[in-house]
């Protein structure tokens, strides 16, 4: 008689569990915010220690750049103000800031690496890697969205006072501004990534399936790491970073995210490069008003659409086979010898 090396379907037999007769389950693919799990080593607390980590980590590297500055400031001689703080201009003080943020994205891998014990790549994809190809692609798609947006914006009324006169920077002014923002801001925007749309959204994840559980959690904190401005800021941020953590699920990585971020930041601080003092304002996407927010709802919801549609058309991978358990290692014989002592 021939064995089947494999349980067969019998019909004779009562239905069993959707798996083999070995009562082991299949394994199933794991998301992007499930990614978290890649090791099979994964403890409910390690999400919690690892958040801490990240927040602990990116005030230690905030303070970095700070006693930078003052050293810098030091033995350049800055000037400083009434409050004793350090006067870098518009462009110093930005860079500060930007440098700041994007030092997060080191604070994030080792935060991975050391607590969850997972690779490095895994925050950025499914592929554990980000995948640069991709990433160009939706460059590409972002450019007109956030180009459409800016000159939408620039065409409503703002209100009086928001914006500084338009006056001519100079070019070596401007020069230094748009280098300093071209150099920076692609990271400080990845840097918010990472610790939004990636870390906390694969923490919440590692605890529940649901996309929507792991992804509104991170778009609200999201939105209040923006400060308050207005109801109408803060909403769009919210819708931001819900749409931009289901982009990053369905398509398996931040590079979607990570090209609209840059972009929608980076055009519009170009320009202000070029006025005397534009980099010196504050005001943020949270004091967006309330056509401010019809407008780049739509936008980004086409952006969005464009993308899921193209990744359908390119068969991109969104999740990655489960790890399979440690299987128990038969001991030899002195290792037998050892236990039985």
């Amino acid at each position: 008689m021939t064995t089947h090396p494999h349980p067969i379907y019998d019909p004779h037999q009562p239905p069993g569990p959707p798996w083999d007769r070995t009562g082991t389950p299949p394994a199933r693919p794991l998301p992007y915010h499930r990614l978290a799990l890649t090791t099979g080593d994964h403890r409910w607390w390690r999400p919690l220690v690892g958040t801490g980590v990240v927040l602990v980590g990116a005030i230690l590297v905030t303070l970095a750049v700070l006693i930078g500055s003052e050293i810098a400031g030091a033995v350049l001689d800055r000037p400083r103000d009434a409050d004793g703080n350090l006067v870098w201009g518009g462009i110093g003080d930005t860079a500060l800031m930007l440098l700041a943020l994007a030092l997060c994205i080191p604070v994030v891998l080792l935060a991975a690496r050391w607590v969850q014990r997972r690779p490095l790549g895994t925050v950025s994809s499914v592929a554990g890697a980000l995948r640069w190809r991709w990433l160009g692609l939706c460059l590409a798609v972002a450019l007109p969205v956030a180009a459409a947006t800016l000159g939408i914006s620039m065409l409503l009324p703002e209100p009086e006072g928001s914006w500084p006169e338009l006056t001519w920077a100079g070019l070596s002014t401007f020069l230094l501004g748009l280098a300093t923002v071209c150099l920076l801001v692609p990271f400080q925007a990845a840097a918010e990534e990472y610790v939004f749309r990636g870390w906390l959204t694969q923490a919440v994840g590692a605890w529940c399936r649901s996309p929507w559980v792991a992804v509104t959690p991170q778009a609200v904190l999201f939105a209040a790491a923006h400060g308050w401005g207005t109801p109408w800021g803060f909403a769009d941020l919210v819708v931001f970073g819900l749409i931009t953590g289901l982009l990053t699920i369905r398509t398996g990585g931040l590079e979607a995210a990570i090209a609209l971020h840059v972009l929608n930041n980076l055009l519009p601080m170009g320009i202000l490069s070029a006025m005397a003092g534009g980099l010196e304002i504050d005001e943020t996407a949270a004091d967006m008003n309330w056509m401010m927010l019809a407008v780049d709802v739509p936008l980004v919801s086409l952006y969005a659409a464009a993308i899921l549609w193209l990744a359908h058309r390119r068969g991109l991978r969104a999740s990655i086979p489960s790890p399979k358990p440690a299987e128990p290692r038969e001991p030899q014989a002195g290792e037998e010898l050892n236990e039985l002592r």
